[in-house]
């Protein structure tokens, strides 16, 4: 039987190596995800009061702060046309509308993205590190990235929708 020692010492242990690797990874720039060079793609780099004039509250608080909207909140889940999905931040595309399928979270959900359009970083909010992705433009937060999805990558590139504008074909 484990005492409560032995459970608080372990526990704050776990706790500092989450912490040390999250300060490891927390001021590395995010890689790009795919094969394709992103060297054409120009950064878009504003000071916080323009992103808080181009955005919504909501907007501002996923893509510059990290946040994440409530499941089911967002209107592109029922999105069925063809088109693209493109950064709410810049109009970056990030996603081709054949990609999306339901994941059954509540967010737009997608098997693939653009190569060269997303950059990786590890994330260790929820103390389990994830795999979140921004846009490579404008840097603005997108969701995380799961090896749970569908054919043909296995992957589920998890989506805040107020991230995303669509663009209809």
């Amino acid at each position: 039987m484990m005492k409560r020692r032995q459970f608080l010492l372990g526990a704050g242990a776990l706790s500092a190596a989450a912490l040390t690797a999250r300060l490891a990874t927390a001021d590395s720039p995010p890689k790009p995800a795919g094969t394709a060079a992103s060297s054409d793609i120009e950064p878009l780099d504003l000071s916080e009061s323009q992103w808080r004039e181009r955005l919504s509250d909501k907007a501002f608080y996923v893509l510059r702060e990290e946040g994440t909207e409530r499941p089911h909140s967002s209107p592109l889940n029922a999105e069925k046309r063809a088109g693209e999905y493109v950064c709410a931040g810049c109009e970056l595309p990030l996603f081709k509308s054949e990609w999306k399928y339901e994941s059954g979270t509540g967010w737009p959900s997608f098997y693939t993205a653009m190569d060269g359009h997303v950059g990786t970083k590890r994330d260790f909010k929820m103390l389990l590190p994830r795999t979140e992705y921004h846009c490579l433009r404008c840097g603005g937060h997108q969701g995380h990235v799961f090896d749970d999805g569908p054919d043909p990558t296995g992957q589920r590139w998890c989506n805040n929708g107020v991230a995303l504008k669509f663009v209809a074909a």
